[in-house]
């Protein structure tokens, strides 16, 4: 099934629906959403020439447009490349000719950089006449597509070397999007998704469940994640949702904006694609309550690996296990299968740790033009995800971390998460990351960046004696930093390898 059989569906028997909302402002209708990205469709294959199968960039800050220019690439049978619109320039360049894209769409400001360097690249602004005068093309037929051609092509977020192109078939896409239902939540006619994280990215995989469903899309007019306005919109739309990066989670609980705040209309928050502690979430349910579920996925089998349900978080507080559960990441998601392996690909015994494998119609097709890296990572139909963990007898996953993340010291493997866990209990400790320093006797030591709680301070005395208290003292930081804030990538995951490099100076 083509996706954009999801916006056609929804916009014949809820035409009239708010479907595309900037701010409190809406900006389309479903008929006016469906009608312009059928439109927009047409114009790609008819003035552009473009053929099925052909890669569109979107390289877009958060904008209501997005969707209408998504839903049209699908609809005319093309492939969907998105980009943060925060990478650097030459990154944009690199994944525009990796993926041998035909065409581009822009947010302004950003598509005045891209026409530098594109050449005879079309790159469209989505603010400019020539942007709207493609709605005026008669709408035209979808395009018929087979179940496993691809629909979206996703470049990984690349701290090692250059950035992998994920590529995602519409049976992957339509199968995250049916799991939403499955295991996440369940959604009615004008539940609203606000889009504060990147839309070419999982936020914006989770809005095409809205779109199943005549939700509607708001972007924020800040376009990103600000506190005091998110709040607003939650006042504003009934049933909000979000999906969230834990750092947001952790920023949006903080907030000075929540004193006063009516939270009444939060529906859920989905947290993802980092590390959330603890001690963070006890905090975010203490304060808005239960209204969170989490994912763990990657972009190469997005938002589907496993998952820790509303209802876990909600309605299970008095389990014996409650503190590890809430430190997991739930259990397996209902499409997909799960295994933890030792280094020869043997299944672990409950407990022990190892990589996390995983297979079912989420997984990839393959990184793009990459077939080395491809046989690498899928592996007898298994995804091999560099991430270790390891599973209780009750089916509960908790991670460790990436595999190139974890420290061996005199032959003893360190999981950094289990000391930054501790860490985080400290209530001066406001963030904390472990990384491994290289040791001449032995072969690498735990070092700690915390960042303290505003107002309050850290000493290397009174965090030495916390740990020796809470953890194996083999396990202690030999030394901690503390930095005003923890480096972070476009998606808010703390980039441990710009930790790494401050030890080597």
């Amino acid at each position: 099934m083509n996706i954009a059989n999801f916006l056609k569906r929804t916009a014949r028997t809820f035409p009239d629906r708010a479907a595309l909302a900037y701010g409190t402002e809406v900006t389309a209708t479903y008929e006016q959403f469906h009608t312009q990205s059928s439109a927009i469709a047409t114009a790609l294959t008819e003035k552009y020439g473009l053929k099925k199968g052909d890669r569109v960039a979107l390289i877009m800050k958060n904008h209501p447009e997005y969707w209408v220019a998504l839903f049209a690439v699908w609809r005319a049978g093309l492939v969907a490349v998105p980009a943060n619109a925060k990478l650097h320039i030459s990154e944009f360049q690199y994944i525009l000719e990796d993926s041998g894209s035909k065409l581009c769409f822009a947010t302004p400001q950003i598509s005045d950089e891209l026409k530098t360097l594109t050449g005879e690249l079309p790159v469209i602004d989505i603010a400019s006449t020539e942007y709207e005068d493609l709605k005026s093309f008669a709408p035209g037929k979808m395009a018929d597509v087979d179940p496993d051609d691809l629909a979206w092509l996703f470049y990984t977020s690349g701290t090692t070397g250059k950035p992998k192109g994920a590529m995602l078939s519409h049976r992957n896409i339509v199968s995250c999007i049916m799991n939403y239902f499955t295991d996440v939540a369940t959604l009615e006619p004008g539940d609203a998704v606000i889009h504060a994280a990147p839309q070419t990215h999982g936020s914006g995989l989770y809005g095409i469940p809205f779109i199943a469903k005549a939700g509607i899309q708001v972007t924020p007019v800040s376009g990103g994640f600000d506190p005091a306005e998110t709040f607003e919109l939650i006042e504003h739309y009934k049933n909000s949702c979000f999906f969230f990066a834990p750092t947001m989670v952790h920023r949006l609980v903080g907030s000075d904006a929540l004193s006063g705040a009516d939270t009444s209309n939060l529906k859920l928050i989905v947290y993802g694609g980092g590390p959330m502690y603890e001690a963070g979430i006890q905090k975010a349910l203490e304060v808005l309550g239960p209204k969170f579920s989490q994912i763990y996925g990657l972009g190469e089998a997005p938002m589907t690996i496993t998952g820790l349900s509303q209802w876990e978080l909600a309605h299970n507080a008095d389990h014996p296990n409650r503190s590890a559960r809430l430190a997991s990441v739930g259990v397996e998601r209902t499409d997909v299968e799960l295994r933890i392996v030792t280094e020869n690909g043997e299944t672990c015994e409950v407990g022990d740790i190892g990589e996390i494998t995983v297979r079912g119609d989420v997984v990839m097709l393959g990184y793009w033009q990459n077939a080395e890296a491809t046989n690498e990572t899928i592996r007898d139909g298994w995804l091999y995800t560099g991430d270790m963990g390891c599973m209780d007898e009750d089916g509960f996953l908790t991670l460790k971390d990436r595999s190139k993340d974890m420290i061996i010291s005199g032959g003893t493997n360190i999981y950094p998460r289990e000391i930054e866990e501790i860490l985080l209990k400290h209530p001066s400790v406001d963030e904390a990351s472990v990384v491994g320093r290289l040791h001449a006797d032995w072969g690498e030591e735990v070092v700690a960046f915390v960042v303290a709680k505003e107002g309050h301070s850290l000493d290397t005395k009174t965090l030495d004696s916390f740990c020796i208290e809470h953890m194996a003292r083999f396990k202690r930081p030999k030394e901690y930093f503390y930095p005003k804030a923890l480096p972070k990538n476009n998606y808010g995951k703390v980039l441990k390898t710009e930790l790494r490099k401050q030890l080597e100076v």
